[in-house]
């Protein structure tokens, strides 16, 4: 193993070269920057015990594959441990301008690697989030991506066909876009009004609420009357709004008479034009988290 010394500073100087590029990838990987730091700490703890780090032809390329292969089992654990707290890896909490009110073209799809694309990769399983990842994000090849896997090279390169067609296939489109905004407007819009009727038609009857409040993340499936009636005593606070998207979703910014941030609200709609999802967020410890671009923060 590694020692002090000026063998182990040489090796610790060269880890850290290459410690961003492995945080990003597993960033992409596991969709939390905590689950990420934990996995590039094994990598930097596996390197250290070799015994003859000097014996790695490539050590920027062997940490990928450590990091790589530590990733893909964490993910697999997740997979095993249904019992976890819901939201322990709920990617970070990304907020911007929604583009279905801008002119702009759809953006290109190797450009969408914020956190609204973390939530994409999520739905693929570890072996095609790896390929995808590294191969089309990071530009790995795909020999030494089947060899992460220990998968031929045609292996490694289906896996990251496959996911890059879910990906695209859930890439959203500014009519999309635009047809969701619509449903989440009119939700709102019957809010404020207190239709309580127009409220149901646009919500699953068994939608999903998640709220981030002093108390920390908590979820459940809720009747669609309740939800309708916790819109209807929000709205009533709220002194005005604004338009975003939250992790790729439609929602909105709201503010109190006093100019205070009260919280932010976010939707999942489906085809069907039903809201079936709710973010909530009002804690103001998360809310301050946020760090809001300043053309939102009013």
């Amino acid at each position: 193993m590694t020692g002090p010394g000026p063998e182990g500073d040489v090796l610790a100087r060269l880890f850290e070269e290459e410690r961003p590029k492995l945080t990003a990838v597993a960033h992409r990987m596991l969709g939390s920057r905590a689950d990420a730091e934990d996995a590039v700490q094994e990598a930097w703890l596996r390197l250290a015990r070799q015994g003859d780090p000097d014996g790695i032809a490539n050590l920027a390329a062997w940490l990928t594959t450590v990091v790589g292969r530590v990733c893909v089992d964490m993910l697999r654990a997740r997979k095993i441990r249904p019992e976890e707290p819901y939201g322990a890896h709920v990617p970070e909490i990304e907020v911007t301008d929604d583009p279905a009110a801008a002119p702009e073209a759809d953006a290109v799809l190797a450009d969408s690697v914020g956190v609204a694309l973390l939530v994409v990769l999520d739905t693929l399983g570890p072996a095609e989030r790896l390929a995808f990842v590294l191969h089309d994000m990071f530009a790995v090849p795909f020999d030494e991506v089947g060899q992460i896997l220990g998968r031929s090279t045609d292996a490694a390169k289906m896996l990251a066909s496959r996911a890059r067609r879910k990906v695209r296939g859930s890439h959203d489109t500014a009519e999309g876009r635009g047809r969701r905004r619509a449903v989440v407007d009119a939700f709102l819009t019957a809010a404020r009004a207190g239709d309580f009727a127009g409220l149901l038609e646009l919500l699953d009857p068994e939608v999903e609420w998640r709220s981030y409040s002093d108390q920390g993340l908590t979820a459940a499936r809720v009747a669609a009357a309740e939800l309708a009636v916790r819109a209807q005593r929000g709205a009533r606070a709220v002194a005005s709004s604004r338009p975003v998207l939250v992790n790729g979703d439609p929602g909105v910014l709201v503010w109190g008479p006093q100019g205070k941030l009260l919280g932010l609200v976010a939707f999942a709609v489906s085809d069907a034009g039903r809201i079936t999802e709710a973010l909530t967020v009002r804690n103001p410890a998360r809310l301050a988290s946020l760090d809001l671009p300043p053309e939102l923060t009013r």
